[in-house]
């Protein structure tokens, strides 16, 4: 069994709370399912926030949520909720279809993922300077995300961190953007292997199985909803007689998720920290 910390993605919130989910099982659970709810579920195990930013760029081509709105909600979650491990920035995607949704550039979305970290942190210590929370230095929830394009785009994004006085290297996670829809490609590896090198812990969104296969062992953890689209197209389990698919389906996500790390064998060996990551990010 791999030491990846995997978070299986869900659209349906109350698994947090369920008595069938296995003590050892994260969950990634998305903003957009949780706002708004007068009641949330009291999780049972530890979990994390995507902030559902693909979704809001690709509806709208931009935030529509605000800063503040989306700290007082991750507040109310850690709160109410509980467990939870961290919580995704509002960040910016990179493929060329959000770029065309956006009228934006790589490098604006970069400096824009950048600022809105640096905005939720300070938001976050105003809200709640006394609040202990398990992962992040600084007291802080959110997680840093690198996005780009090319490898020199994430080299570039890691340089404007270091130039706002952010020390990745600091952090247990750093999220790595637009990968999920291109991570069949020799190019991601590249990426990964890149950052791995030079002393980042790296959280990767989206992850398929194939994905997994090739660079699990470089990532210190993955989220994947991929469970659910194979469940679209795949029979019904056997046992399954309540639902037409099994595409919200505990039973059928818990099977998928156990015979995916099955299937990526023992652990990397340990990686060594070289040469940060901002001083060779030109």
């Amino acid at each position: 069994m791999t030491g990846l910390c995997f978070y299986l993605g869900t659209h349906q919130p109350h698994w947090l709370e369920s008595p069938a989910l296995p003590r050892d099982v994260h969950l990634f659970v998305s903003h957009r399912r949780l706002a708004g709810r007068t009641r949330l579920p009291r999780a049972r195990v530890s979990w994390a926030l995507d902030s559902g930013g693909f979704s809001e760029l690709a509806l709208y081509g931009g935030w529509r949520t605000g800063p503040g709105e989306y700290v007082a909600a991750v507040h109310r979650y850690d709160k109410q909720i509980g467990s939870l491990g961290w919580a995704a920035p509002q960040d910016w995607m990179c493929e060329p279809f959000m770029l065309a949704k956006t009228g934006l550039t790589v490098e604006e979305h970069q400096r824009r993922t950048v600022a809105n970290f640096l905005e939720l942190r300070d938001r976050w210590q105003r809200l709640d300077p006394s609040c202990e929370l398990r992962a992040m230095p600084e007291h802080c929830v959110f997680m840093p995300v690198l996005q780009g394009w090319t490898l020199l785009d994430y080299l570039r994004c890691a340089r404007m961190y270091a130039e706002a006085g952010i020390n990745l290297s600091r952090y247990p996670l750093v999220g790595v953007g637009s990968v999920c829809r291109r991570q069949a490609t020799g190019e991601i590896g590249e990426i990964f292997e890149a950052l791995s090198s030079r002393g980042i812990a790296m959280h990767g969104f989206g992850v398929k199985k194939h994905g997994l296969r090739l660079y699990g062992h470089l990532l210190s953890s993955a989220d994947s909803m991929a469970w659910s689209f194979e469940a679209r197209r795949a029979a019904r389990l056997d046992d399954c007689s309540g639902h037409r698919n099994c595409a919200n389906c505990l039973r059928y996500a818990l099977r998928w998720r156990e015979e995916t790390l099955a299937s990526l064998g023992d652990p990397a060996a340990p990686r060594q920290a070289v040469l940060p990551l901002w001083e060779v990010a030109a």
